[in-house]
């Protein structure tokens, strides 16, 4: 098994993926922006390689997008398939290569995932578990209903709510979480159980529900954008599945639960490099607070009592070329008279906090 790590890792396994495929690869996908992604995958094709990919039938940001992608696909021989909109959302990410070897991910294959969000993804050849896999893709290009085989696949609304229940209530000592948001009630009672008997629980991203016990915080310096537990430092997840209702039980959201030792520790080390920095951006949050509630408040005021621009923009403008016919670069004007207020701006201002603070002196 081998662990991917975003931002660091970017794109080359998989491309070095689709560049090895002998026979097919399958993909799904939910967002997708990545050109060298599709590049490598006509390229596949034009080598005589079977791709398939299952699109979301739609997401948050429309489906403009993905219709123009299915057609770019399509274009370049790849056999596309639409998923069902029985779910409220597809929202899994996977790709299988020569029915051998599963990229689970975390992430879509988007620049915004991948170069500036922290995610992970897994490649593994475990035979059960690709198989698996490649049953839950026949199954969502065939439209057909999908039981599951395979525990250690979670799969939604299949056994998502049941595996990792019971994946929470087995953490004994330590429980550390990447989540955008736990909201779950009952996610949230084991959580607050679990805490009460002692267990170390930690959680970078939103939790909705204050438990004693129970440490959050907001990741510091990137955007959040995986689902993954580590267990007792031993067993954990990764997946597309947030511990909310919704992704639990009404939408296709795949993660596995895994034991690999060298992927854990690297994901271990890698969470509590990101509590660590997440503590300080909460820390300096916390210092900065008092100054920056005070900008805010002046500001507003400062806005509200400033004069209607246009007209004394227009005067000065008449007064400087009077009747003559001048052509102005609009950008240009702008340009200046923002240099022109900040500037007065930051004079008025520095001269008002040294006589505030001469004051309290």
């Amino acid at each position: 098994m081998k662990l991917l790590i975003q931002p660091e890792d970017g794109v080359r396994a998989l491309l070095r993926a689709i560049a090895g495929a002998k026979h097919h690869v399958e993909i799904v996908i939910f967002r997708f922006d990545q050109r060298e992604v599709e590049a490598a995958l006509a390229n596949a094709v034009s080598r005589g390689v079977a791709v398939h990919a299952l699109i979301a039938h739609t997401n948050r940001s429309g489906e403009d997008g993905l219709r123009r992608l299915e057609q770019r696909l399509l274009a370049s021989g790849v056999t596309v398939a639409r998923t069902a909109d029985e779910l409220v959302r597809y929202h899994g990410k996977f790709m299988i290569v020569d029915r051998r070897e599963l990229y689970l991910l975390a992430f879509n294959l988007t620049y915004l995932d991948i170069e500036r969000s922290r995610s992970f993804g897994l490649i593994t050849r475990r035979p059960e578990i690709v198989r698996e896999a490649g049953d839950v893709f026949q199954a969502d290009v065939l439209r057909h209903s999908y039981e599951s085989n395979a525990d250690d696949l979670i799969v939604s609304p299949v056994n998502a709510r049941h595996e990792l229940a019971r994946f929470l209530r087995g953490a004994k000592r330590e429980l550390w979480i990447y989540d955008p948001k736990v909201s779950d009630p009952e996610m949230l009672s084991i959580l607050e159980k679990r805490a009460a008997a002692g267990v170390d629980i930690r959680l970078i991203g939103r939790i909705t529900k204050k438990i004693p016990g129970v440490s959050a915080c907001k990741l510091g310096g990137m955007r959040l954008h995986t689902r993954t537990m580590i267990r007792d430092g031993r067993v954990a997840f990764l997946g597309s599945q947030s511990l909310r209702s919704i992704e639990l039980d009404a939408r296709r959201e795949v993660g596995l639960v895994f034991r690999d030792r060298k992927a854990i520790a690297r994901i271990r080390e890698t969470f509590l490099a990101d509590w660590k920095d997440s503590e300080d951006a909460a820390k300096r949050a916390i210092d900065e607070a008092p100054a920056v509630k005070v900008a805010r408040k002046v500001a507003k005021v400062l806005a509200k009592d400033l004069p209607p621009v246009a007209p004394l923009l227009n005067g000065f403008v008449k007064e400087m070329v009077g009747d003559t016919h001048v052509l102005f670069d609009p950008e240009e004007i702008e340009s200046v008279v923002k240099g022109a207020v900040k500037e007065a701006v930051k004079e008025v201002v520095s001269d008002a906090i040294e006589e505030a603070v001469e004051v309290r002196k």
